[in-house]
């Protein structure tokens, strides 16, 4: 499981959980100010390199990622601010609250899907 730092990128916390989580193949977790990804097999490891390179890819696709440093450190990855600027967003151009599965990772913006998705895992 690898844990990603991201208290100087929170407005995008939840666009880059799901854009890393669907290029590692991972199951995302979110947590405050950071997330996890886990494998989806037991057996597999998370490439630490991959990831790193997903979340470069994002910050470059948002043209932020000259500001950024994105380092590894066992099974964290921390994503710190190069300038001491963090990235700011209004409400309106953040997503709002997003709601995790703790069982499986499923993401998304609703209580009530959320809800709807517990459900599954108690049939």
């Amino acid at each position: 499981m690898l844990t990603i730092d991201c208290k100087d990128v929170e407005p995008i916390k939840n666009e880059l959980l799901v854009y890393v989580a669907d290029q590692v193949a991972a199951i995302p977790t979110l947590k405050h100010q950071q997330f996890t990804l886990s494998a989806l097999d037991d057996d597999e490891i998370i490439d630490t390199a991959e990831v790193i390179s997903a979340i470069k890819e994002y910050l470059d696709s948002i043209d932020e990622g000259r500001n950024f440093a994105v380092i590894s450190n066992n099974n964290v990855i921390n994503i710190t601010s190069i300038s001491g600027r963090v990235i700011e967003r209004s409400v309106n151009e953040s997503q709002h609250e997003m709601f995790s599965c703790t069982h499986c990772g499923f993401v998304t913006q609703y209580q009530v899907e959320l809800n709807t998705h517990m459900r599954i895992h108690y049939i």
